[in-house]
Formats: C-alpha cells, sequence, structure tokens
C-alpha cells in the first residue's frame, strides 16, 4: 500500500494501536501527525516514526473539545497542506461497574472522548477533505458496537454510536469523493486490555486475560500492526468503492454469534 505524497492525521497517536497505524503509513510514505492527550506518549510514536526515517508531527489535543480539534485539523493544514487519510481513532476504557451503579460523570467523560470526540474529528476533518474532492476517514469503533458486554455501559453506548455516525457521515459525502468506514476489534494487546484485565480481576489479571483467550476462536488477541493493517487498507486504493461498514478484528468472535467470555472490548 503506497501512500507516498499522502497526510494521514491519528488521534490516540500515542496508544498502541495509533503508534502502530503511524508507523505504517509512515513505511509506505505518508507524512504524518499524531494527536494524543498523553504529551509524552505522542512524542514516542512521533519520534519512533522519525526514527526510521518518516516525517511526523505531534500535537498535543483533547479530542472532546472542539477548539482542540479544529486546533490539530489547522496545525496539520499549516504543516502539510492537506488531510488525505484521518484514523478517528482517540479512545478510554473508562471504569467497569454495572449500569444501575455507573457514575455520572465517568459516564460523561467516556462518551465525550469516545463519541464526542469521534464527531469533532468528522465535523472539522470532512470539510478539509471536501475541500480536497478526496478523502478516507476510519473510524475506531469495538466488538462492543456490536455485541455489548456487562460493565460497560458508556463505552459499549459510545461505539455503538461510532458505528452510528460512521454509517450518517459516509452517506453524506459518498458522492463527494470521501469514504467512511469502521474497525470493530475485539481484544488487542494493548495497554487498554491491561487494565480492562485489571478492573475485571484484580487479584489475577493474567487469569483473566486467559480466560478471554480462551472465549476466542483463534485462541489470541489481535495485535497493534494487525489493526493498523486493516485501517491502512481502509485507506488505500485497495479498498476502492467500499465506504459506511465496519471490519470486525475478533479472532473470530463474532463468527460465533459473540459467544460468552469474561470480557469484550
Amino acid at each position: 500500500m503506497d501512500f507516498t505524497g499522502k497526510v494521514a492525521l491519528i488521534t490516540g497517536g500515542g496508544g498502541d494501536i495509533g503508534r502502530a497505524a503511524a508507523l505504517g503509513f509512515a513505511a509506505g510514505g505518508a507524512k504524518v501527525v499524531i494527536v494524543d492527550i498523553d504529551e509524552a506518549a505522542g512524542l514516542a510514536s512521533a519520534n519512533r516514526v522519525q526514527e526510521r526515517g518518516g516525517d511526523a508531527r505531534f500535537v498535543r489535543a483533547d479530542v472532546s473539545r472542539a477548539d482542540d480539534v479544529r486546533r490539530y485539523v489547522q496545525t496539520t493544514l499549516e504543516a502539510f497542506g492537506a488531510i488525505d487519510c484521518f484514523f478517528n481513532n482517540a479512545g478510554i476504557e473508562g471504569v467497569i461497574a454495572p449500569t444501575q451503579d455507573y457514575d455520572e460523570a465517568a459516564f460523561d467523560r467516556v462518551i465525550g472522548v469516545n463519541l464526542k470526540g469521534v464527531f469533532l474529528g468528522l465535523r472539522h476533518v470532512l470539510p478539509v477533505m471536501l475541500r480536497q474532492g478526496a478523502g478516507t476517514v476510519v473510524n475506531s469503533a469495538s466488538i462492543t458496537a456490536i455485541f455489548g458486554g456487562p460493565g460497560m455501559p458508556a463505552y459499549v453506548a459510545s461505539k455503538h454510536g461510532v458505528l452510528g455516525l460512521t454509517k450518517a457521515a459516509a452517506a453524506d459525502v459518498a458522492r463527494l469523493g470521501v469514504r467512511v468506514n469502521a474497525i470493530c476489534p475485539g481484544p488487542v494487546e494493548t495497554r487498554m486490555m491491561r487494565s480492562l484485565e485489571a478492573q475485571r480481576n484484580p487479584a489475577d489479571p493474567a487469569a483473566m486475560g486467559a480466560a478471554i483467550r480462551a472465549g476466542i476462536p483463534t485462541g489470541s488477541y489481535s495485535t497493534p500492526e494487525e489493526v493498523a493493517n486493516a485501517v491502512l487498507y481502509f485507506c488505500s486504493p485497495l479498498s476502492g468503492n467500499i465506504t459506511g461498514t465496519h471490519l470486525m478484528l475478533d479472532g473470530g468472535r463474532s463468527a460465533t454469534g459473540g459467544a460468552p467470555s469474561p470480557n469484550k472490548s
């Protein structure tokens, strides 16, 4: 997949999946802008790209704040003049608690980052792509956008919303040269999964991880690179006329109807 001369914008670029995507885009020749609220993690991703000979910039931003989103879009345009690929990826897991006990402020924070942040990204990046007459967007949803999961009402609701935004946005811009799709990862080898394992079983997170893997047909979590490869595919000409849909990256879990397991992330 050749991204020579393209500009890739990645939110949540300091995380494991965002970093893998940044490295993948850069390896294909793209210039990369990494956005994250965690300055140390975002800079580490940009440095990793640069160490491998790529061109990367970092912008610190809270994706739930419109002013920050406008700023990361403007910074990208000032640096590189275009946004060809947008990985709308920033997200948080929040706390695990039953719906009836879930803290309102915690709910608002998860929805603000995972759903409003995706909307704001679309709201301010799509006009750039429409002026260009071309562009691709990939939103980060989750297997929980299809099957749900206990103890994660805010996260599950946010990811259902991301799929809805993906379909609505794709329909709005389909005839205008822009494609919008989503990825739906199951468990991935990331910091987020370590957090969820620890929340599910504080006494023995490793045992929780083993139990989760036992419920996955392939017996393993996806790697960040495998998820990133799906993002690259959706942003490349190889995905052609595909828009308004989602791709499951779940080790075959959806093939079994989302069979019960200790966690669906």
